[in-house]
């Protein structure tokens, strides 16, 4: 069974390689790190004042009673519930989507999607280990957002380069994006690149942090530029440009 942090669209995907496209999220709940280094303050509902991510509602276990715990069927309900009168994509983030990888609720869910043919994107950190046992799993994109020492996060726990390679050798089009604001370039590169010689060939977006249109105003330009200097390629964060850290959209 799966905990739900949430289920919404459709909307856009607001980052990565579809960026623009209509999708519906299934948020799950539940994360293997906090990156408190991207220092987006939050309350908990017991008032206790936090950082961590943009998607600290899915992360931090204060948040548990938000939270549902649902099966392939239920989750597909809700879904069905918001899908318009085409095909949108899936999208599957978190919290951390791949703590559920080994779930039979979550494997017999992404098999429906794939086998009835939606687009399925998994949103991960890439840092759990995990196998490809059956052809579907072949069939989803894995959009990483490998951590960078600017999360706060250890070394070791934040990269995987067994399971990084074994998703760009078992998957077509997955691919890595990592954030970055213009005070932390010059590490980023260094970090980024030393990741790239030990896994194998993959596109390479880079996004500005934050988590309200200003801060994603005051970043984006040096990442752009960035990008331009290494053969990146920029992506930017529509839902936060639109909408803030607005949930639900």
């Amino acid at each position: 069974m799966l905990q739900i942090n949430e289920i919404f669209g459709p909307t856009i995907q607001g980052e990565g390689k579809l960026i623009g496209t209509p999708s519906i999220f299934i948020r799950v709940g539940k994360c293997n790190m906090r990156c408190v280094g991207f220092n987006v303050e939050y309350e908990t509902p017991s008032g206790i004042k936090n950082f961590s991510c943009d998607s600290f509602h899915a992360v931090d276990t204060a948040f548990k009673e938000q939270w549902k715990v649902m099966g392939k069927d239920e989750i597909l309900e809700e879904v069905f519930k918001l899908m318009p009168k085409y095909k949108v994509d899936i999208v599957i983030t978190g919290g951390e989507p791949l703590l559920y990888w080994k779930d039979a609720e979550f494997q017999k869910l992404l098999k429906y999607f794939v086998e009835n043919g939606y687009k399925v994107t998994i949103e991960t950190n890439g840092s759990l280990d995990i196998d490809f046992k059956e052809n579907y799993q072949k069939k989803i994109l894995f959009s990483m957002s490998v951590k960078l020492s600017n999360s706060l996060e250890p070394l070791k726990k934040r990269i995987n380069i067994e399971t990084l390679t074994r998703i760009l050798n078992n998957t077509k089009d997955s691919y890595l994006k990592f954030v970055v604001d213009k005070e932390f370039l010059n590490q980023a590169i260094e970090e980024i690149n030393f990741l790239l010689l030990q896994i194998p060939k993959t596109e390479v977006y880079l996004m500005p942090m934050g988590d309200t249109a200003k801060q994603i105003n005051e970043n984006s330009e040096a990442v752009i530029n960035m990008a331009i200097e290494h053969g990146f390629k920029y992506c930017d964060r529509l839902h936060i440009r639109v909408w803030d850290n607005k949930r639900g959209v």
